[in-house]
């Protein structure tokens, strides 16, 4: 650049020296020395422009380098969460089929009192309700509990969980977990009006059903820290899909009344698999009421 400003300064000194030139001449030697002013100009803004960009990809590699230990606790703190969710999800598995597999001849899961409300709870609304007392499981049938391919709770239904919360916060059972899990058959979703409403699947639709009752079940007084949520899709029928009345059955959303009882730190069980050889009751986690629901399968329903 030097070099440039050198000889445009050497072609003016020329102009000086020789005095009068030709027309020609003249308009030549300038048109070289604005080229190489141009040139100059140009040279400048490009130089400029490259320092800028330097320090741009400068700052960014420091930040990339900086947030590198970041990044890596970010990882670490993700990876707990998903191991802590899948035990908290193999927490719920275990409770459900622990309550699913007790022999139904033993007698009632649940104390005399409480049993004979939910048994009267179901005789009042028979058409939406079902009650295992071997087993303390209150089944609402999702033909009735829900519109066709929906997981909004109808009128009828959400009358009957007022009478039910008042039944589970009553002092025979107001100590006691909950597990809300949902239950399609196995009609695959296909009905665009359920699409549309995210239910993608009977996965989605499941659990979206659960998810809908706790929230009634919340509305109604009942504590989030008793309620475990989880959708099986079609993994737990109780009855053949081959016929229409048996995906009926399927098609329900079951609540648990579990053998345990919350604490403000874990929930203690009051079965004799709760205490370890020291006689000393074991800690479990609390039951997640947002477990994770797997979404991987695309069984379901078109109602």
């Amino acid at each position: 650049m030097a070099r440039m400003a050198q000889l445009i300064g050497t072609a003016a000194l020329g102009l000086a020296l020789t005095g009068c030139v030709s027309q020609e001449k003249y308009n030549a030697l300038k048109l070289d020395r604005d080229g190489i002013a141009e040139q100059l100009g140009k040279a400048q803004t490009d130089a400029s422009t490259a320092r800028a960009e330097a320090d741009t990809y400068k700052n960014q590699l420091q930040s990339v380098i900086a947030g590198g230990g970041n990044l890596q606790g970010l990882v670490a703190n993700l990876t707990a969460q998903n191991a802590s969710l899948q035990s908290q999800y193999d927490e719920l598995n275990k409770q459900y089929m622990a309550a699913m597999n007790r022999p139904a001849g033993i007698g009632s899961a649940l104390p005399p009192v409480l049993t004979n409300e939910l048994t009267e709870f179901a005789r009042q609304n028979p058409d939406l309700v079902d009650f295992d007392a071997a087993r303390g499981i209150v089944k609402f049938k999702s033909d009735v509990t829900f519109s066709p391919g929906s997981a909004e709770v109808t009128p009828k239904a959400k009358d009957a969980i007022v009478r039910f919360s008042s039944i589970l916060n009553s002092p025979a059972a107001n100590g006691y977990e909950l597990m809300v899990a949902g239950h399609t058959d196995d009609s695959r979703v296909s009905n665009p009006a359920t699409l549309s409403a995210g239910h993608k699947d009977n996965w989605y639709l499941s659990a979206h059903r659960a998810i809908t009752v706790s929230k009634e079940l919340f509305g109604h007084g009942i504590n989030t820290q008793r309620v475990g949520v989880v959708g099986y899709a079609d993994q737990r029928p109780i009855a053949s899909n081959a016929s229409e009345s048996g995906k009926a059955q399927n098609r329900r959303v079951e609540v648990l009344i579990l053998p345990t009882t919350v604490k403000s730190t874990g929930f203690t069980s009051n079965v004799a698999s709760g205490a370890n050889k020291s006689g000393k009751t074991k800690q479990q986690p609390l039951l997640n009421k947002d477990a994770a629901v797997k979404t991987d399968n695309t069984p379901v329903l078109n109602k």
